[in-house]
């Protein structure tokens, strides 16, 4: 507070992302086909359901194919880790993603 009882008040919010909003993917209309990537988090029950949902969902659709990914760094974006080539390379070929975080 300066001497004229006056507060200097700042933004909580951080500098903005330079890239514009894109909005949310269409839906698939169909799986039939198509690579749906499993991204399961470092805990240990995300990778025994990301093994149960892979196998449902192949039986379940026919011709479609999972790909996992095993992300192993604790409370961060993948595309602030070292794995950030790894990552966005996985991304760009599947056709949708299932998150699965565990306990």
């Amino acid at each position: 507070m300066d001497k004229n009882n006056q507060y200097g008040v700042l933004s909580p919010w951080a500098e903005a992302d330079p890239k514009p909003f894109k909005g949310i993917s269409p839906r698939l209309t169909s799986l039939t086909g198509k690579k749906i990537g499993l991204f399961q988090n470092f805990k240990q029950a995300s990778k025994q359901m990301a093994t149960t949902i892979g196998e449902i969902i192949t039986e379940r659709y026919p011709g479609l194919e999972t790909s996992l990914y095993d992300s192993t760094d604790q409370n961060a974006l993948e595309t602030e880790t070292d794995n950030k080539e790894k990552y966005e390379k996985w991304a760009e070929g599947i056709d949708a993603a299932i998150l699965l975080v565990g306990n």
